[in-house]
């Protein structure tokens, strides 16, 4: 402390022979090239000691920092600013608003809260679900002609209503809450639903009568119109927002116009029931499986031109289900394989061993693949290495169908009850095998 006190003396009290030179060399100085006076400057810096030095960084740092912030608009770069603060999350975006009036406005002005939430909705599939089911999807992206949208000052509040309802259907899915509805089918011959599909408006689903009937998802009433035509149960289905596609015991898949219910295609290729069958207008293609254990792959031009590029074998039992994306084909056997597939090529790629029974039910994203099987358990597989990452057990009869999405598996078995397990507990190594159910549901 003597010595730093003895550093501002210095300053506050110059010496006569640096008062009477100082202008001297100043006007010398400013006499000079802006080159040479970086080049004396770097001289006058080498002469100096190491406690200087850092006297001179402490001088210079406010100098070199800048605001750009609030300087870029300043040179008509507004854009730039506006840029560079969008890539900011949530919590560091609010800061930035207090940063001062000028990154306020930048930000205003950029609607880069609106920015963030149509981030969100094109990335995450909740939030794109909430978009459209809260309806405050009218007011992202491009307004319609003649309309316009909303100031800053609405998407700013409408960001933390968001997180509120997430945080909701988050509390809703670990406390099990929800509302149990009925459907009575209504089938003369039978009530046996084999399969089904749903979204905001309707539910589609495929009967052990021959047919498909579609429900008002809202009220739950029957459509008039009952799509006929399979000669045997209706064992799986798929729909798009052009056509549904369904697959039967009488060993046809058959294609229906989703707006007038009118079959428009028939497909007659494997020799017994169709059990399962996944299908991506926007790639062209359609894979199908059936119990004489093969695996059919189609082109797709459009619902009346599918044809048929490939047949897989290899299964040495029904194939129960496929899944499939650009790399993979995936598919799941009685004979307690899960078998993967190039889908460019059709060849055979591995197969996934450690069931101990036949498989049921599967699904595939990216590089997991999640089986239920009729040993009761539910295992989670590294596609590209073939490893079993997981094994969950706690269903007591065969799982007979699965989904999973970032967060959550749901499994649904034989034994009458859906269960919820924790995703990312199950992929970490380290968690207790007791802890990866948080919620069993059962009437």
């Amino acid at each position: 402390s003597a010595y730093l006190e003895s550093v501002s003396t210095q300053k506050r009290e110059p010496s006569e022979k640096y008062l009477k030179e100082r202008e001297i060399c100043l006007d010398h100085f400013s006499s000079w090239t802006e080159q040479d006076q970086i080049e004396f400057v770097e001289e006058l810096l080498k002469c100096m000691q190491h406690h200087q030095h850092g006297t001179v960084n402490a001088f210079l740092k406010p100098m070199l920092q800048r605001d750009f912030i609030s300087l870029l608009p300043k040179k008509g770069l507004d854009h730039v600013a506006e840029n560079i603060l969008s890539f900011l999350d949530a919590r560091s975006l609010c800061y930035a608003g207090s940063v001062s009036r000028e990154w306020s406005r930048v930000i205003s002005e950029g609607m880069l809260w609106k920015k963030l939430i149509e981030r969100k909705v094109n990335t995450d599939s909740l939030w794109k679900g909430l978009a459209d089911r809260r309806g405050w999807v009218q007011y992202l992206f491009k307004p319609k002609p003649g309309e316009s949208h909303p100031p800053h000052s609405f998407y700013r509040r409408l960001y933390p209503s968001i997180i509120k309802d997430i945080d909701t259907i988050e509390d809703n899915w670990r406390c099990g809450k929800h509302n149990l509805q009925r459907i009575n089918c209504r089938s003369e011959n039978s009530k046996g639903v084999y399969c089904l599909q749903y979204d905001d408006s309707k539910i589609v689903s495929g009967l052990r009568d021959n047919t498909i009937k579609m429900w008002d998802r809202q009220t739950l009433q029957q459509y008039s119109k009952v799509l006929t035509g399979h000669t045997g149960s209706v064992l799986c289905l798929q729909y798009d927002d052009k056509v549904i596609i369904s697959g039967s015991s009488d060993s046809t898949v058959r294609v229906w116009d989703v707006e007038t219910g009118e079959m428009v295609n028939t497909l007659i290729h494997h020799c017994e029931a169709v059990l399962h069958l996944s299908f991506n207008f926007k790639n062209g293609m359609m894979v199908t499986c059936s119990k004489d254990r093969s695996i059919a792959v189609w082109d797709m031009i459009s619902p009346t031109e599918i044809n048929l590029r490939r047949v897989l074998v290899g299964h040495r039992a029904a194939v129960n289900v496929v899944d499939f994306d650009e790399k993979y084909i995936v598919s799941a056997s009685g004979d307690r394989t899960i078998k993967v597939w190039s889908t460019s090529s059709c060849e055979f790629v591995r197969t996934l061993n450690g069931h101990k029974r036949g498989i049921a039910c599967l699904q595939y994203h990216d590089r997991l693949v999640v089986s239920g099987s009729s040993d009761n358990t539910i295992r989670l597989w590294d596609i590209e290495c073939g490893a079993c990452l997981r094994v969950l057990e706690g269903h007591e009869e065969l799982v007979r169908c699965i989904r999973f999405d970032s967060k959550r598996i749901v499994s649904g078995a034989y034994d009458g009850k859906i269960k919820v397990w924790d995703l990312q507990a199950a992929m970490d190594p380290r968690a207790p095998a007791g802890t990866l159910c948080i919620r069993t549901l059962v009437e």
